[in-house]
């Protein structure tokens, strides 16, 4: 299965967004690319080299963004039980899928659900410093 160009550049875009958050790092736990802070996943990036549909799962816990999340067609609650915790999957080679801004925006409420407030504050004063 071949990733299209549209999809890729989106993943990486929220990929890149997401490493850049404060304390952010990159793992690859079962063979797919997470971003984690304080050693906890706040985004399942999945792997982009075809073998599996691109697209991206996040923590939602704001219930219109959770609801909205869901629209997209393709979206799920999260396998494995997560889903009940508020994490949505949302793929990205859909024709209609989500603009890389709000999915980053996504990014950035799961990161805010786990990461300690210490780095949520550094990130306040990052957008601030804007």
């Amino acid at each position: 299965m071949a990733v299209t160009r549209n999809a890729l550049k989106k993943w990486e875009k929220v990929r890149a967004f997401a490493l850049g958050l404060p304390g952010a790092a990159e793992e690859f736990p079962w063979g797919e690319s997470v971003a984690k802070v304080n050693k906890k996943v706040f985004v399942f990036l999945g792997v982009d080299d075809g073998s599996y549909p691109l697209g991206v799962t996040v923590k939602l816990k704001d219930e219109a963004a959770h609801a909205h999340a869901l629209t997209f067609p393709g979206a799920e609650p999260a396998g494995y039980g997560l889903g009940r915790a508020g994490w949505v999957r949302v793929p990205l080679e859909e024709q209609v899928a989500p603009a890389a801004e709000l999915l980053c925006d996504w990014v950035e409420e799961s990161y805010r659900a786990i990461a300690p407030k210490r780095l949520t504050a550094q990130l306040d004063a990052q957008i601030d410093a804007q």
